[in-house]
């Protein structure tokens, strides 16, 4: 079968290639891939400076941002022919670590933990590919153009959960979010902050293209000004911060409620060096008993909540996110950024 693969940390390695058809193991699904969404992280690994091919091999099948079609499912497994699937990324460590035992792979503790099209196992971009039922999500019917924005609304159901958990220790009712990027993660988070009936206002540096209209069509607020006047104007009770820059980070952690709970998703580049009022950040968070957290990947309750997410979101707007689909044989075209861009997908 055909499938996108690379070699790791070797740049210009990535192609389209002839690789074995899967074999189910006692137990597996056997799935048709129908799409998958390509991110920032597939990227890096495009460019040689991310990702591990399974032991013994060259080359890594990508894609984590899974869609597909059951072909074969076995007595038992809970699926049947047919189902609309996602597969999960990450596995947990083989040890485990205390949080892998405990279903939490998301939070692993050792590193050890592998992913599909990232870490050590082959991902989903390819015309078939197997995965257990344990870690297979059944999609519902309708997301069958759109489902491949499970595995991006599974972070931000697990960052909105992390945020839920911390506002937990006291009495917690936010009214007001503040979500900074509009990529696909932010306008994700945005979409959950509104179904939990929030205020959300999404904060982004473009003024033109869909974005903005996708903003105002869930019900929130566009901005595109400065972050720190943003922030000091809206006092925010929660952040989710999608965008990893850190003068974005720093401006919008000085301007929360207090109480405020801001929720790092966006990775940072390494080298950027800014300049901060280190005294004056420690005093607001220790006089407002405010929080700063980082958030990854997901477990599995997450995707089961991002399932449920995009189940009760409205099809139309879901169908706005992916802006270009683009066919396998021209996958470097999903590779190039455009102006319009907001979620590229492959399709299979």
């Amino acid at each position: 079968m055909r499938a996108l693969t690379v070699i790791p940390l070797q740049k210009g390695s990535l192609a389209v290639t002839e690789v074995p058809d899967p074999e189910p193991g006692d137990g597996d699904l056997l799935v048709d891939g129908l799409a998958v969404g390509v991110c920032g992280t597939d990227k890096e690994i495009a460019a040689g400076e991310y990702g591990w091919a399974p032991p013994g091999r060259d080359r890594l099948v990508i894609g984590h941002e899974s869609l597909g079609r059951v072909r074969q499912a076995p007595s038992g497994s809970g699926f049947a022919p047919g189902d609309l699937v996602v597969g999960v990324v990450r596995r947990p460590d083989p040890v485990p670590c205390g949080a892998c035992a405990h279903g939490q792979f998301d939070m692993c503790r050792n590193g050890r933990y592998t992913e599909r099209g990232i870490k050590e196992l082959d991902g989903y971009a390819g015309e078939s590919w197997v995965v257990e039922p344990d870690y297979a999500v059944r999609l519902d019917p309708g997301l069958a153009e759109v489902g491949m924005l499970l595995e991006p609304t599974s972070v931000v159901a697990k960052a909105w959960d992390e945020v839920e958990k911390v506002g937990s220790r006291a009495w917690f009712a936010p009214k007001t979010a503040l979500v900074t990027g509009a990529g696909p993660i932010g306008l994700l988070a945005a979409l959950l902050g509104v179904q939990r009936g929030l205020e959300v206002h999404v904060l982004d540096r473009v003024t033109e293209g869909p974005k903005p209209g996708l903003v105002r069509d869930l019900g929130a607020v566009y901005h595109s000004g400065d972050a720190g006047e943003v922030a000091a104007k809206l006092r925010p009770d929660v952040v989710i911060e999608a965008t990893g820059a850190g003068s974005v980070i720093f401006a919008v952690a000085f301007g929360t409620a207090p109480y405020g709970i801001v929720c790092l998703t966006g990775v940072s580049s390494a080298g950027h060096r800014i300049t901060i009022d280190a005294g004056s950040l420690n005093r607001d968070i220790v006089l407002e008993n405010d929080v700063l957290i980082g958030s990854v990947n997901a477990n599995l309750t997450h995707y089961a909540a991002a399932a449920d997410a995009l189940a009760r979101a409205d099809g139309a707007w879901l169908r706005r996110l992916i802006t270009r689909r683009v066919p396998l044989e021209s996958f470097r075209d999903a590779f190039t950024a455009g102006p319009e861009d907001v979620k590229v997908v492959v399709e299979l």
